[in-house]
């Protein structure tokens, strides 16, 4: 960021800026960073309407707002703890942590009756913090931080062409409809192909998991209609793999995590075996899988299992705490899938957003080309793996994640938002579902949104 001429601040006294600042590092927002950014964008009334200590009063406003908004929830115990980190043009204005990164263990556990009970679990006496540099399992937020990242990789280094039927490069996944499947039709989530299935039931490892997959029927015909599937995006983990000869997790350490510097981003962040292990570095997650246990046997529940649910029994009978939530991705896959099991923290994944808002690059190195990131995400109606929303003349990608994560990107502000809950920790509530995040996510877009464009001189 350029620091432009200070004279046209002259009409500003400098304390009053500085107190400004200093109050919203008091709220737990970056100080240093947040004064650079004032100082570093001055505004003539000529240019804009309002001053420069308007445009700190803005901010400062909808920053507050955004941290009373998720003060809020963790407050009343809709939710045990969070992480929210926003950004704009690359310098961090808000990073604060909020309430427990564990407040619960598993107790008696929910998977009685299909009719959950919060009240079987255990609160902790001492509950864990939540913190900053906190770790969540990112659940279906890997489906665009890993798999869509690899592919667009691949594409910018021309080995992989989303518009070729997917069995060049995956052979045996073949059939009258199957042939007309391409890597496009999976990350817009109209193959065609069922959007769930517990694969753990008949696969125990990568290979097996595939098999299953290639053998289910399809639910639609192919490109008709959007049907969010986690199978696809398990098909595109396997073609990266088929690719690049190279695992997923491997893959994208090499070529874009550790290059990137990312620290606490990656898959399997701890050996399998330290089952329920509590440690302040992850935010915990779920008691065991009794939601999916519900998908299975409860035929009222939304989802259809047409199989026998009780031929496999190896549900986990714990608190997870780093490891994966996803029953498919831990069972069927070890821990690294397309959909699902990658792990970060608020400051990695902010990294990867601002890579995309700057067309590809980070710093002074170039990772994707401009093009790329223009395929991915403004070439079609439709952006290849990531969700498009917008609030007033606000163009937003996003993408959610079941374990409560949430990551969104307005590319023309520059603006990056991570929001991290473990809404899980605090278990299912009597319907059998967790708390709902829709309605916070909604409302943070829209705090953080309603103006926060850079003056003229800066773009």
């Amino acid at each position: 960021m350029r620091v432009q001429n200070l004279n046209r601040f002259s009409e500003v006294k400098l304390s009053s800026l500085v107190k400004s600042c200093y109050y919203i590092g008091m709220r737990s927002f970056t100080t240093l960073p947040t004064l650079i950014f004032l100082l570093a964008n001055p505004v003539s009334a000529q240019d804009h309407p309002e001053s420069s200590n308007d445009l700190s009063e803005e901010l400062e406003y909808q920053l507050h707002g955004a941290d009373s908004l998720v003060s809020s929830w963790v407050d009343s115990e809709i939710i045990p703890g969070a992480v929210l980190l926003v950004s704009k043009s690359g310098e961090t204005l808000l990073h604060k942590a909020y309430g427990w990164s564990q407040l619960f263990s598993y107790g008696e556990g929910q998977y009685k009756d299909n009719s959950p009970t919060p009240n079987s679990l255990q609160k902790l006496d001492v509950p864990i913090p939540m913190l900053t540099n906190t770790r969540f399992d990112l659940a279906s937020v890997t489906k665009v931080m890993a798999t869509t990242f690899a592919v667009m990789l691949l594409v910018d280094q021309g080995l992989l062409d989303l518009d070729v039927p997917i069995f060049t490069y995956l052979e045996d996944f073949r059939g009258k409809e199957k042939d007309h499947i391409t890597a496009r039709h999976l990350l817009t989530h109209r193959s065609g192909l069922q959007q769930w299935q517990p694969i753990y039931y008949q696969a125990s490892n990568p290979q097996e998991s595939y098999e299953v997959i290639r053998n289910l029927p399809l639910e639609w015909k192919v490109g008709e209609g959007y049907h969010y599937s986690d199978l696809g995006f398990m098909l595109l983990g396997m073609i990266v793999q088929e690719v690049t000869g190279d695992r997923l997790d491997n893959y994208l350490a090499d070529q874009l995590y550790s290059p990137l510097g990312l620290t606490s981003t990656g898959f399997i962040p701890k050996p399998l075996e330290n089952k329920g292990e509590q440690g302040v570095e992850f935010a915990s997650t779920s008691h065991g899988n009794p939601y999916e246990h519900r998908m299975v046997h409860d035929l009222d529940f939304g989802y259809t299992y047409k199989r026998d649910p009780n031929q496999w029994n190896d549900w986990r009978l714990y608190t997870l705490t780093g490891e994966v939530n996803d029953g498919n991705s831990y069972h069927a896959f070890s821990g690294v899938a397309g959909h699902a099991g990658l792990f970060s923290n608020a400051e990695d994944l902010n990294r990867l957003l601002n890579l995309l808002n700057h067309n590809g690059a980070y710093g002074r190195k170039r990772y994707l080309d401009v093009g790329t990131v223009e395929m991915f995400w403004h070439s079609h109606k439709r952006p290849l793996g990531w969700q498009k929303s917008q609030i007033s003349n606000t163009v937003i990608f996003s993408h959610s994640g079941f374990t409560g994560t949430f990551v969104a990107s307005a590319p023309v502000e520059r603006l990056s938002i991570v929001l991290l809950t473990n809404r899980q920790n605090k278990g299912l509530t009597g319907n059998g579902r967790y708390a709902e995040l829709a309605a916070l996510e909604q409302e943070l877009l829209q705090t953080l949104t309603s103006d926060l464009r850079l003056p003229r001189e800066y773009n």
